[in-house]
């Protein structure tokens, strides 16, 4: 961080020189499952609760206040900064918000308190922690194969740009703006992808009960009347099931395609980890082969999740599902709309059968009820269906290139704040705040010989399982 350009009254140090006499560093407690009790009264801050900048509150552990008396721990106060030295991502930070009882924190989290007279304010601590810098700081100097972690030593010792307590405070209550406004533009755009779930199933409803195509009706001299109950049994020219025998010796790398309910995604025939066979035993299971056109409908996990085998797979076939060959009476994506509706799913839900696991079968296919128009108005449906999913597609693209630019705007904002280019006219405006006195070296002069008065003496108190903290002493 030394090579960072910053504005001339801040000042480059380590953390542990920002720390106030009363303040501290410390690793969090060694607490293992025989010290926990459900029903102690301290609760037991593990890293899930550990958000990227906020506290998430999630997890339920506690002990009891003898144990953790026993134990040595460090109860924890409102402001806290409580690191995560472990992913995901590692060394986010954010404040202890306090969860009305005692509490301590897990070994793998680190827990900052600046002290009442300290040289930076907690929450702009927080921030610097989660800025760009610092957190590829923290990536380059983390240990560990399988997981990565940071450790308090390395943590404590971490350069960072310290302002004057003044222009903290600007940059604080700037960040606090900003990033609120930024969340509050993520929200909004993390429930549009709801809002076109809901739209997409409207359009399904209205495309299995005639209400997309009412007015075309009308322009062509038809009404519903044209429509006919009926079930799929006959409108289909066979319903069958796929290959349900031991497939562990079968699998080639190349060969017929060979579909499992993997492969089946509502509306979308997907190819991710598509299996292959010989042709000869493809031809040894023949019944279970699929053609172009077919309705491919998973059994059991998703159970009802429809698409159309397309024509561009050829020769294939499947294991567990259900296959419906459409008739000149059924278009296919007319069949596939109808079997991706909440119409039929709630069918498939009432229609499935098994003990140890439940799953909709060949049978339940053919009754299946269906409310099936013409063949021609079919057709249109599909258009119509079409058009409507591509334009909610097209939409959700959209918001999800919005949502990756406003994920990246958290971390240039931080990083903005860490060069000192948030509050570049604040300075200008206020030059006697952050010189003489004010300035950010002053501050750190004022610690030490706080600490020089104070005489402190280092301390490392631990238990057994190498626990520590640390006082902080110049």
């Amino acid at each position: 961080m030394s090579e960072l350009s910053l504005p001339t009254t801040w000042s480059l140090t380590c953390i542990q020189n920002l720390i106030s006499s009363d303040g501290l560093i410390s690793d969090g407690d060694w607490i293992e499952s025989k010290d926990q009790d459900p029903i102690g009264s301290v609760r037991l801050i593990q890293l899930a609760d550990i958000g990227d900048g906020d506290f998430r509150n999630k997890s339920q552990r506690f002990m009891t206040e003898d144990r953790a008396e026993i134990l040595n721990c460090t109860y924890l106060k409102e402001g806290d900064v409580l690191v995560a030295r472990m992913p995901d991502p590692l060394g986010r930070a954010c404040l202890f918000p306090g969860v009305g009882q005692s509490a301590v924190t897990v070994v793998d989290i680190c827990l900052i308190r600046v002290g009442r007279n300290a040289a930076i304010e907690n929450v702009v601590l927080k921030y610097w922690i989660n800025s760009p810098s610092f957190r590829a700081l923290m990536a380059e100097n983390a240990s560990g194969t399988t997981r990565k972690r940071i450790t308090r030593k390395k943590l404590e010792k971490f350069e960072l740009p310290l302002p004057p307590l003044a222009e903290q405070k600007a940059i604080a209550e700037k960040l606090d703006t900003l990033l609120a406004q930024v969340e509050n533009t993520k929200a909004r755009l993390e429930r549009i992808p709801k809002i076109l779930k809901r739209f997409r199933q409207s359009v399904l409803a209205a495309a299995v009960s005639g209400k997309l195509t009412e007015e075309w009706r009308s322009d062509n001299d038809r009404d519903i009347s044209s429509w006919e109950e009926t079930k799929f049994s006959e409108i289909c020219d066979q319903i069958t099931v796929g290959y349900v025998g031991r497939m562990l010796d079968k699998y080639q790398d190349s060969g017929v395609p060979f579909l499992r309910s993997q492969n089946v995604r509502a509306f979308n025939f997907s190819p991710i980890n598509l299996l292959y066979i010989s042709e000869d035993f493809h031809q040894e299971i023949y019944k279970s082969r699929l053609e172009p056109g077919d309705l491919a409908i998973v059994r059991s996990g998703a159970p009802g999740v429809t698409c159309v085998v397309p024509s561009t797979l050829g020769v294939a076939n499947c294991s567990d599902l259900v296959i419906a060959r459409p008739s000149p009476k059924l278009n296919s994506y007319f069949g596939c709309i109808f079997m991706n509706s909440e119409v039929a799913q709630r069918n498939v839900a009432a229609n499935q059968v098994g003990v140890a696991q439940q799953h909709f079968n060949v049978g339940s296919m053919k009754i299946m009820p269906i409310f099936l128009p013409p063949i021609v108005e079919q057709v249109e449906i599909v258009r119509r269906v079409d058009q409507l999913f591509t334009y909610a597609d097209t939409i959700e693209t959209q918001v999800n290139n919005a949502l990756e630019r406003v994920n990246l705007l958290t971390q240039s904002i931080l990083a903005k704040a860490f060069r000192g280019e948030l509050t570049e006219q604040w300075r200008k405006d206020n030059p006697g705040l952050i010189t003489g006195d004010n300035s950010a070296e002053a501050l750190l002069q004022k610690i030490k010989a706080q600490r020089e008065a104070e005489k402190p003496v280092g301390k490392a108190r631990g238990n057994s399982k190498g626990k520590s903290k640390v006082k902080l002493k110049a």
